[in-house]
C-alpha cells in the first residue's frame, strides 16, 4: 500500500510541476483557472495516451482535439496547443455542432451543456478511437473514458479502463497515478 501511495504521489507532483511549468512559460500567473487548468490537461493527455494503429492518416497528421457544446475554454485551450508538438505532431481544435460525427477527432472533450445529449454522443464515440473527455458528473457512467471533476476548488480526474479499452486506447500509469478514481483497473 505505502508503495502505490509513492507512486500516486510522485505521478501527482511529476504532473503538477508540468501544469506549473507550461504555465509559467506562457506567461500565466500560477493561480489558474478551472478552464486554464481543463486545457492543459487535454493537451498533456496527448503525451500520456496511445491510440491504435490507423488512427492517423499518416505519421504528421495532427492530433485533433475536439470540443462539443457551449465551449467555456475562451482562449485557453487555442494557448495550451499552440506552437506545441507530440511525437511530431501539431495540435488542431474543432469545434463540433451538436449531432455531428467525432470521428475524425482523437480527442473529444464534451462540454456539460451537452448532458442531456450524453446517450447519442456515447454511441457515436465509444467504438472509435476517441478519447472522450467530460465535466458532467454522469459523463463517466454513461461510458465516457475521463471524466474532469472539482473537488474543493480543483480540478481532478476520474478514468474509466474499460471505456478506454473499448476504444482501443491505452492510458499510461503516469496519467493514472494522478486520477482519484481508476475504474476497471487490475489488482
Amino acid at each position: 500500500m505505502p508503495r502505490r501511495l509513492l507512486r500516486k504521489a510522485a505521478g501527482l507532483i511529476g504532473l503538477c510541476g508540468l501544469l506549473l511549468a507550461v504555465g509559467n512559460a506562457a506567461g500565466m500567473d500560477v493561480s489558474m483557472t478551472e478552464y486554464q487548468v481543463k486545457a492543459l490537461f487535454l493537451f498533456n493527455f496527448t503525451k500520456y495516451v496511445e491510440w491504435p494503429a490507423g488512427t492517423f492518416a499518416n505519421a504528421h497528421a495532427p492530433i485533433t482535439i475536439g470540443v462539443l457544446g457551449r465551449d467555456k475554454f475562451d482562449d485557453n485551450l487555442l494557448h495550451a496547443v499552440e506552437g506545441k508538438t507530440v511525437n511530431g505532431r501539431t495540435c488542431v481544435i474543432k469545434h463540433l455542432a451538436s449531432g455531428e460525427d467525432p470521428g475524425g477527432c482523437q480527442i473529444l472533450f464534451v462540454c456539460d451543456s451537452e448532458a442531456s445529449q450524453m446517450a447519442g454522443i456515447m454511441a457515436k464515440a465509444g467504438p472509435l478511437p476517441v478519447l472522450t473527455v467530460g465535466e458532467d458528473e454522469p459523463f463517466a457512467q454513461d461510458g465516457g473514458i475521463i471524466n474532469f471533476v472539482l473537488k474543493n476548488g480543483n480540478v481532478r480526474l476520474e478514468i474509466d479502463l474499460a471505456a478506454a479499452k473499448k476504444a482501443g486506447l491505452t492510458i499510461s500509469s503516469r496519467l493514472l497515478a494522478v486520477a482519484d478514481v481508476v475504474k476497471g483497473r487490475a489488482n
